[in-house]
């Protein structure tokens, strides 16, 4: 009898809990309704059959408790009970599968009116691309990746030269409009996850897979790698901005095109040499750094860094937080480059300026760091020399006291906070490993053991 009462209440409990429960699908946003349906129209079958069966057990020990004297009735077969059980298998069974299967056929066939853009998965970024006023997207090839064509087109094929190019994990796209979105992954497999638009496919090493919607409300939602791809999978993540049609072209109208990127010219170094005399009164002449002014080493960075950090302060994504100290100092220095020819011009000097490693301050323990960098190789590499592909600088001869400082306005959320910094929040993850202080400090002995 206990064991009756107890299938009783956990049929009660399950459908309470069901219904009751604060957790469940996110509010929809795409036109992908029918998921949905189907979801619901399989959990209403199989809930049916929990019910069922469950009060059927709890029916049967009851009716069918032992009681003395009793006997057991012997039937081996029966026949009737069997074609029954067949029959409502059959129809349970086709009531969940048949509307997927026509569900997942609207989901292969894309609309004729469709746009197309390209989300392109590494780890642990999202990168896009967009065809130009061709409507094509050129050829790529995984030969032609490099650090000055991180997508890997083929310069050769002329629908490729007007590919405007997304290196941000921030997709936008127009409301109301249907888009095919080609998928492809870089290095390992991926997965492309969009929960409020009930879309998911996994992106392939080798191959490109797809998947379709249209976005149906404005606002931003969460893209999510929700396939195990790394150390670092978790950090993995994105967003799409669904918005309207004249946001959205103004915002892909400020991305620049292929062929612009590979037809940037290198700065001019004796344009930037006077440019810097302003820089080099607090990183040196030389710019090997001065931590009393709280200025860090600039020689020996990577070029592509300088320039992002000096376009974000310009643009108020960095020295803009009120616990941002340094930074704030740092933005009107910014302010003083009129645009990007002229950040070009100075970092191009910084790259003449001699690469002599920082001298080591920081204490701390350099085998204890070495796990937790483990991490960190992931992405700034084994020697800590960065990688582009990355978009992670390098941090070996770097000032070390900087890198503790911003490890640390990382974890307080001082940096990669504000919406304008596509690459901070996934650093901001990555620091939150560092429990407090001292494992900073020993995570950046071990970086200075490659000097």
């Amino acid at each position: 009898m206990a064991l009756a009462i107890v299938l009783i209440l956990l049929v009660v409990g399950s459908v309470l809990f069901h219904f009751l429960s604060p957790w469940y699908f996110t509010p929809i946003a795409s036109n992908w309704g029918a998921m949905d349906d189907t979801i619901s129209l399989t959990l209403w079958v199989t809930g049916f059959v929990f019910v069922a069966v469950n009060l059927f057990m709890a029916y049967a020990v009851i009716r069918f408790r032992s009681r003395k004297g009793g006997r057991a009735a012997y039937e081996p077969e029966n026949k009737k009970l069997e074609w029954w059980l067949i029959g409502v298998t059959t129809a349970g069974v086709v009531a969940m599968l048949a509307p997927g299967l026509f569900v997942w056929a609207k989901f292969v066939n894309v609309p004729e009116d469709a746009a197309v853009v390209e989300a392109v998965g590494q780890q642990w970024h999202w990168s896009y691309r967009f065809p130009g006023k061709d409507g094509v997207l050129g050829t790529v090839d995984a030969r032609h990746i490099s650090g000055v064509n991180p997508f890997g087109l083929n310069p050769d094929d002329p629908n490729g030269q007007d590919d405007v190019l997304v290196a941000s994990p921030e997709l936008h796209l127009p409301v109301g409009a249907p888009v095919k979105v080609l998928l492809r992954s870089k290095d390992v497999l991926h997965n492309f996850a969009v929960a409020q638009f009930r879309v998911k496919m996994d992106l392939v090493p080798g191959l490109v897979s797809y998947l379709w919607f249209t976005p149906t409300r404005t606002g931003k939602f969460d893209l999510l790698c929700e396939e195990l791809c790394g150390i670092a999978h978790f950090a993995m993540r994105g967003s799409v901005v669904v918005e309207e049609e004249t946001a959205f072209q103004a915002w892909l109208s400020s991305h620049p095109t292929f062929a612009q990127t590979s037809a940037q010219a290198a700065g001019n170094v004796a344009v930037g040499k006077p440019l810097y005399a302003v820089c080099g009164s607090c990183h040196g002449m030389q710019a090997e750094g001065n931590p009393a002014l709280h200025a860090p080493k600039l020689s020996g960075q990577e070029d592509w860094y300088l320039k992002r950090q000096l376009k974000y302060y310009k643009q108020g994504a960095r020295g803009t937080h009120a616990k941002d100290v340094f930074g704030k100092m740092m933005a009107p220095m910014a302010a003083t480059l009129a645009d990007d020819a002229a950040i070009a011009n100075v970092v191009a000097y910084i790259k003449t300026l001699p690469d002599n490693p920082a001298p080591a301050t920081v204490e701390g323990n350099a085998k204890n760091g070495q796990k937790p960098y483990a991490t960190c190789a992931a992405c700034h590499g084994a020697d800590g020399r960065g990688i582009q592909a990355m978009n992670a600088p390098g941090l070996k001869g770097m000032s070390d006291w900087y890198t503790v400082t911003q490890l640390k306005n990382f974890k307080q959320g001082i940096r990669g906070a504000h919406p304008q910094d596509m690459y901070g929040p996934q650093m901001a993850l990555m620091s939150a490993i560092l429990a407090d202080d001292q494992a900073i400090n020993d995570l950046v002995a071990y970086i200075n053991t490659f000097r």
